[in-house]
């Protein structure tokens, strides 16, 4: 769709004909051994660039060419190009990947938020810029549209610069406007933008959307890319309010956001109210949709990019993409098998900055498998010849369909444990094996055996109004675990064991979290946004009765403010699911308090009492009577 200009293309031509020209003119002014940048991703200039390549190249020798990822040809790395260009990738693509791979293109390793300043300061030399523009608008000055990213740095910096002039270009806000007097050659195109269409979602990636969206508060600031997974992300989203927006990219899946009023920027720290972006690729609607958008603020990587500034919005998250972690968190991103295959782009720059912000989450997020199920992408060490893009001091959150693995501020051991918790379980064992080959878990570690039951996940409130996650335990809740039992008084361990113990070993714990979640369930109760356990529930299917034998402990300084009643209404509901008639208990006497969390269930309970332990049993409604003990 063309966009709505002043004036039309007839009126600019007419007015700067002394520079308009058509590509093949235009480019006799580039000379041999030059570096040429060409426009980033949807803003390539394809007419340049095949005319680089065909009327131009025949005349050239040693000419470098650079670029991020870019959506169109790339004839330049075509074997038959060889002495005329070398191509120098600060991203590969699927256009260039391989000729990088076969040695006939290079490959830079850098932060997305350092290319601007290499360019300015001509330790990346640009000499020629090929770039895309909107036309120039009244006063003269044309939009860098979709594109600012690395252009911005390097139109600032080039001696030629050769654009095409496009009126499908949006013309978009923020610092993306060149005095059309800049540019050395005009060459007149109508063309639509290069568009881009990620695949549907599939059921992994709806699951990984899931699990990222509950790690998402509203108000949050978010950063994230174009692919399945991102929109599967994106579309989980939109029961949120009031997201922001801080991105090297925009998408189609933000362009909706913001049409159903989930995205509205009111609650950001930086630029409220602004969708803040350094490049826009997507369908041709979403361009559209962009074309003098006023909440649309374009920067240069350098800026959106800059973990200085991304730690200036509160609640940033990070959401990016890996080919592989290992267990202690290192994650590779731009090599597979030994080959580069992409690039460092701005995630270490998005992680570190989303890391420092009040209230940020980094989130590394990645399908288990690969290879079609054959290969899993948790792996004990990364394969040789694999770059780490991310170093495990960074990565605090591993998302992947099996769930969550939260590894700032966790050893090897729990790190190991976590990552292996949302592996693929077919890995699991293999993966449990060889970590305890390298004695990074316990030698009787057991391997979690259960697909982890997310869905039960409950944000709950108390009588006395205190929120509380509820959540089934998972073989990582282990030390916390430990801690809640260490800090029971003795009166209230010995209720909970009905004797008085001096010791919670890992054995003991081990068991606890060992669950298969149908006969073998428990509940812990988390303040919102930590991993600390407040209180625990807990059945274990009788195969005598078919009952739940449940048993509950809450920390003392939570007593009294109906932590009990909240795990016991969710362990029934847990229960019931799964076809369990009811639930019997052994209670002291003394303990008044578990005692009335069972009385004031609303189930009928049937006691007995012997030698001053009340024997409990409560059956769900409708439950069948559980059949009467055998002999003996």
């Amino acid at each position: 769709m063309l966009r709505a200009y002043p004036d039309g293309m007839d009126s600019w031509i007419e007015r700067h004909a002394d520079r308009v020209r058509t590509a093949g003119e235009a480019l006799r002014a580039v000379p041999p051994g030059r570096r040429i940048l060409i426009g980033s991703g949807a803003a390539e200039p394809v007419t340049l660039v095949r005319a680089l390549v065909d009327e131009r190249g025949p005349y050239l020798a040693d000419n470098e060419v650079v670029h991020l990822l870019t959506l169109g040809p790339a004839p330049y790395v075509e074997p038959s190009q060889a002495g005329r260009f070398r191509h120098v990738a600060f991203f590969i693509g699927p256009n260039v990947r391989q000729a990088v791979q076969e040695g006939r293109a290079d490959f830079m390793p850098v932060f997305l938020s350092e290319i601007p300043e290499l360019i300015r300061s001509r330790r990346i030399r640009i000499d020629v810029a090929l770039i895309q523009v909107s036309p120039p608008d009244a006063h003269g000055y044309v939009s860098l549209g979709v594109s600012v990213d690395i252009v911005r740095a390097a139109v600032d910096a080039a001696s030629l610069i050769i654009a095409e002039v496009n009126p499908h270009m949006p013309r978009t806000h923020g610092d993306s406007f060149l005095d059309v007097r800049r540019i050395h050659h005009l060459v007149p195109v109508t063309l639509p933008l290069l568009e881009v269409h990620p695949e549907p979602p599939d059921a992994v990636s709806r699951s990984i959307g899931e699990h990222v969206a509950r790690l998402i508060p509203d108000g949050a600031t978010l950063q994230s890319g174009i692919g399945r997974i991102p929109d599967a992300i994106l579309a989980a989203l939109e029961n949120h309010h009031d997201l922001g927006i801080h991105t090297e990219m925009l998408s189609d899946g933000v362009m909706r956001l913001v049409e159903a009023g989930v995205i509205t920027g009111k609650r950001k720290t930086v630029l409220a109210g602004k969708l803040v972006t350094s490049f826009i690729m997507g369908s041709q609607r979403l361009y559209a949709w962009a074309h003098d958008h006023p909440a649309i603020e374009m920067r240069p990587s350098d800026d959106t990019n800059d973990p200085a500034v991304v730690a200036r919005n509160a609640r940033m998250v990070a959401i990016n993409s890996a080919l592989a972690v290992d267990l202690t968190g290192q994650v590779a991103s731009d090599t597979l098998g030994g080959c580069f295959y992409s690039g460092i782009g701005g995630q270490v720059d998005f992680i570190r900055g989303a890391s420092r912000s009040p209230g940020g989450r980094a989130i590394i997020a990645l399908p288990s498998t690969a290879r079609g199920g054959a290969v899993s992408r948790i792996q004990l060490a990364l394969e040789p010849g694999t770059g780490v893009v991310t170093s495990r001091g960074d990565v605090h959150s591993v998302v992947t369909e099996y769930g969550v693995a939260e590894l700032w501020g966790k050893s090897i051991r729990e790190r190991a444990l976590a990552l292996i918790n949302v592996a693929h379980p077919d890995f699991r064992a293999e993966l449990m094996a060889r970590a305890k080959g390298r004695r990074w878990v316990m030698p009787d570690q057991v391997v979690p055996r259960a697909r982890y039951p997310w869905a039960e996940e409950r944000l709950e409130h108390t009588l006395a109004h205190d929120a509380l996650v509820i959540r089934p335990a998972r073989v990582t809740d282990e030390r916390a675990l430990q801690d809640l039992l260490y800090a029971l008084s003795r009166e209230s361990g010995y209720r909970r064991f009905m004797g008085f113990k001096k010791e919670h070993p890992h054995a003991e714990i081990q068991r606890m979290v060992d669950l298969d979640f149908e006969h073998d369930m428990a509940l812990v109760a988390c303040p919102p946004g930590t991993e600390e356990v407040v209180g625990v529930v807990h059945y274990l299917v009788d195969p005598a009765t078919g009952l739940g034998d449940v048993s509950f402990v809450v920390r003392d300084d939570w007593q009294g403010r109906g932590v009990g009643t909240v795990l016991m209404r969710r362990i029934r509901e847990a229960a019931m699911a799964r076809g369990i008639p009811g639930f019997q208990a052994d209670v002291l006497m003394t303990n008044t308090s578990m005692l009335d969390v069972f009385h004031e269930s609303g189930l009928p309970v049937r006691s007995r009492r012997e030698d001053g332990v009340y024997h409990l049993e409560l059956l769900f409604p409708e439950a069948p009577a559980p059949p009467a003990p055998g002999p003996g």
